[in-house]
């Protein structure tokens, strides 16, 4: 294992892994303090945009020794980019957590058309995005996690052979979603953080129509911001009306699915949706 990150998050270590499809990615894995598999095994919970989340998600597995309200014991699997890759993470995320065939919502490349113009972006460096928005592969990347990376966990840490979680944010709640709805037998509690269901013509939708009324019976809790809803970008806005659509059509159907409206911004919003997800998903 690189020592680069020993010492920088309690508990945790990091590796790099290359996958099947020949990319690289950052693991970070924290474990609860005091954590002995020789004694206690573990489920594993993991976290997408670990370049962004690992920082803000990590340190909650304290939350595992709060005596008013005890989380169950897991182990963090924050997932990112490694190397070069690191600095495009914003970018490449769109290839990894967004499902095939997703449509590239207008909002969005509105968006990035206006960073462009506010010089927030290079004309390459948007080019470079809307790339990664038209050749989406969140299938190749949930065989990742679930055939080579999870079985690596496994092997190192010694975990539990179930209750094992995921949870994502914004285009990694839309993965969760795409997971979810996969019906992937690995995970028995998946978050969605304010998923990035920007698009009326989502695969989500689609997927939703072929599942017919037999839903997974795996947990699923969603989160969505008050301030999307609220504010005046109409890409947030698409993305709360979209998910509400979503969340309909679940629990009109008996879906195992929670939700909660949290009182923060897309981007203050990501650790309060990870604590909503413990709380409810993970409580004792």
């Amino acid at each position: 294992m690189s020592t680069m990150w020993h010492g920088c998050l309690a508990d945790t270590d990091y590796f790099e892994m290359r996958s099947g499809g020949g990319h690289d990615y950052g693991v970070w894995v924290t474990t609860p303090p005091g954590h002995d598999p020789t004694t206690t095994r573990a489920p594993a919970v993991y976290v997408l945009d670990g370049n962004w989340a690992v920082g803000l998600t990590a340190p909650l597995i304290i939350t595992q020794a709060d005596p008013m309200q005890r989380i169950q014991p897991y182990i963090q699997v924050s997932v990112g980019y490694a190397g070069e890759d690191a600095q495009h993470w914003d970018r490449l995320r769109n290839r990894d957590l967004m499902p095939p065939g997703e449509p590239a919502a207008q909002e969005v490349i509105d968006a990035v058309e206006a960073g462009v113009r506010a010089g927030a972006r290079t004309r390459e460096e948007a080019d470079a995005y809307l790339a990664e928005l038209r050749d989406t592969h969140a299938d190749a990347f949930l065989r990742f996690l679930t055939e080579e990376l999870h079985p690596r966990i496994e092997r190192t840490y010694g975990t539990a052979t179930s209750g094992h979680g995921l949870f994502g944010y914004s285009y990694g709640g839309l993965f969760s979603l795409y997971t979810w709805l996969t019906g992937s037998t690995l995970f028995e509690s998946i978050g969605a953080g304010s998923p990035g269901v920007v698009s009326e013509d989502s695969r989500v939708f689609v997927r939703l129509g072929e599942m017919g009324d037999v839903l997974p019976a795996t947990k699923l809790h969603v989160t969505i911001n008050e301030q999307e809803l609220l504010g005046d970008l109409a890409v947030y806005q698409n993305l709360t009306k979209n998910t509400a659509t979503v969340l309909h059509h679940l629990t009109a159907r008996g879906g195992a699915v929670t939700s909660a409206v949290l009182r923060e911004t897309h981007v203050t919003g990501l650790q309060a949706s990870f604590l909503s997800y413990l709380r409810t998903c993970r409580a004792r």
